[in-house]
């Protein structure tokens, strides 16, 4: 028979309950969207005054060619019919100039900003990975992976879009703004006071949509993360999802999920049509308006036929954008919702902090790797304010291995977050051989304290690459001691390719029971003063957990330990044994002295001696 478990009625951990943390729109300090684009084009900025120059050159050359389509109406065609050839042959060589002009600096324009789009893009992807793997554990356990994914890829894919396509319209449109009202004013100040007035109703049509697209896009950022986190959680919990028969409900909550981003999509889609038939109502009514005034002028001779063609050609040039601006609109719109929630997620601070004078560890003073913990006036209690640990003092000796058991919810995994520093206490402090957790750099902290999950994560990459994940300067032979002292390098040695077999996604090639001993030669390798071992044996059948249990009393020999125990069977290895309740240390001793006494260690050790006869 198996070995009995510390259960209880079954209840949710405190750091998963009473939390209104939204799991997808962080709050945005005022101004951080501003600053992080500030912060991201100002290292570039020569380049981006460079291909604004580019520009500014590039549409000047472009905006010549009405003005040479005037000249010859107006003055190079009559000196033709009198035989003067010179003045239609320099607007023909002008045009061509201005063209190649254009065309060129077109060209140095795309390839210039090109390089700038890549290089805040890069910057940014850097960022978020960086930020978002300095976060605490906290964090991580609110917001979930899969919108981690959504603002790295489709946020960044909408900023993308907008700084290689939607920047380059908005400066065009702009420019053309500036350079076509001067110029149509120069020529005709009736034409251009007509033409500046029609730039009114396009204005005030232009921030009606931005303001109503504006929370369409926000709303579709955060469907399309909504989708992702489905699929991402599906995907990675494939197994249960298929051995409960959930793929109908899936996919009946997923259908959801992607019809609420279809039907946003739609409203999108619907913005911008309002957008583009009112402003072509507008740009056409205002052409053709100025079109009759301006016939009407040139059939009484107080407009030259040069300017009207001219100043149609302008307005065609000016008004033509305005789909193009639409689009703009729609990508400004997209890429702003998306900057804001990276600049939510940015804005993020560790609530686990560096220390700004970090302190190292003093010398060790025996032969023996332990370090003395003490817990001093240590309370804990999530942000909810649901106190988890009430003010408590705890000393473990260097070299003692404590077993801590209780029920679920008990504080267990509290307590050992707290050691590893995964957590900071509410009040009170953490000493390593009389130095506080908080005062340590997380490189110091690291190789100080270890923890060893009942999950033994491994990622993808050879079992010799997983084993010195703590010592990443591990010789090959380090390595391979490290695994005999721990029992796996028989098994290791029986793979297809020994110590460089790829273990796959979280080292799916190889048992739960291996994994863990992989887990424990990472940990003898990174030959830690404090080892934290979480639940390691609650999942392995009876012969992986006696194989983990022998790697176990190598690795703890000498170090202090805390064991995080279900299976009574573990506890047989410790010095002392703490029982937990409700946050509370209740029993404190020997597993010999709980044993003798009327506890409920006693009780339980019984419960578990009867269970194996």
């Amino acid at each position: 028979m198996t070995a009995p478990t510390l259960t209880a009625p079954a209840k949710d951990r405190p750091e998963e309950t009473g939390d209104s943390f939204d799991r997808d729109v962080l709050p945005t300090p005022p101004g951080a969207t501003g600053a992080l684009l500030r912060s991201l084009l100002t290292p570039m900025k020569a380049r981006v005054a460079l291909t604004t120059l580019l520009l500014l050159v590039q549409q000047a050359a472009v905006q010549a060619g009405p003005l040479l389509v005037a000249y010859a109406l107006d003055r190079a065609v009559p000196a033709f019919r009198a035989g003067d050839h010179g003045p239609l042959i320099a607007v023909a060589v002008g045009y061509l100039l201005c063209a190649t002009v254009s065309g060129a600096l077109q060209y140095a324009f795309v390839v210039a900003s090109a390089r700038v789009n890549q290089d805040v893009l890069l910057d940014l992807r850097g960022r978020i990975f960086r930020h978002a793997q300095a976060l605490s554990i906290d964090f991580h356990e609110r917001y979930t992976s899969g919108r981690l994914i959504s603002r790295s890829t489709t946020d960044v894919e909408s900023l993308r879009e907008l700084l290689s396509e939607g920047l380059q319209e908005l400066v065009t449109v702009i420019l053309s703004f500036v350079y076509i009202s001067a110029l149509l004013l120069w020529l005709d100040l009736g034409l251009g006071a007509v033409a500046v007035a029609s730039f009114v109703p396009l204005f005030l049509l232009m921030r009606n949509y931005q303001r109503r697209a504006g929370r369409v896009y926000r709303l579709r950022s955060t469907a399309i993360a909504s989708v992702i986190v489905k699929f991402v959680e599906t995907m990675n919990g494939i197994r249960p999802v298929r051995a409960f028969r959930r793929e109908a409900v899936n996919d009946a909550d997923f259908a959801v999920l992607n019809k609420r981003h279809e039907r946003i999509n739609g409203d999108a889609l619907l913005e911008m049509a309002r957008y583009v038939v009112g402003s072509r109502l507008v740009a056409n009514t205002a052409v053709a308006a100025i079109v009759l005034w301006g016939a009407h002028r040139v059939a009484d001779g107080t407009l030259a036929l040069g300017v009207l063609a001219a100043a149609v050609l302008y307005l065609r040039r000016l008004y033509d954008p305005i789909d193009r601006l639409g689009m703009f609109l729609n990508s400004y719109q997209s890429a702003a919702a998306s900057l804001e929630k990276i600049a939510g997620l940015l804005a993020q601070t560790p609530s686990v902090p560096e220390p700004s004078a970090p302190r190292e560890l003093p010398a060790r003073e025996s032969e023996h790797p332990g370090r003395e913990v003490v817990f001093d006036g240590v309370r804990f209690a999530y942000r909810t304010g649901g106190e988890v640990l009430p003010a408590f003092d705890l000393t473990l000796p260097a070299g003692q291995t404590v077993a801590v058991v209780g029920s679920t919810g008990a504080g267990k995994s509290t307590l050992a977050k707290l050691l590893a520093r995964f957590y900071d206490p509410t009040d009170g402090r953490v000493l390593l051989d009389g130095v506080d957790l908080r005062e340590l750099a997380v490189p110091e902290l690291r190789r100080g304290v270890v923890m060893v999950t009942q999950e033994a994560f491994l990622f993808s990459g050879t079992v010799a690459e997983n084993i010195a994940l703590g010592r990443p300067d591990a010789t090959r032979e380090d390595i391979e001691r490290a695994a005999k002292a721990i029992g796996a390098h028989e098994f290791i040695s029986a793979l297809p390719d020994g110590y460089d077999t790829d273990v796959r996604k979280r080292g799916g090639r190889i048992s739960a029971g291996q994994r863990q001993l992989v887990a424990f030669a990472r940990a003898l390798l990174a030959d830690p003063a404090v080892l934290i071992l979480d639940e390691a044996t609650s999942s392995l059948d009876i012969p992986g957990e006696r194989a983990v249990q022998r790697a176990m009393a190598t690795v703890l020999h000498g170090r202090t330990a805390v064991v995080i125990a279900h299976r009574l069977s573990t506890v047989e290895i410790a010095d002392r044994v703490l029982v937990m309740e409700h946050g509370r240390i209740v029993e404190d001793g020997s597993p010999a002295e709980l044993i003798a006494e009327t506890g409920r260690f006693a009780d339980l050790h019984r419960a578990w001696r009867d269970s194996l006869a």
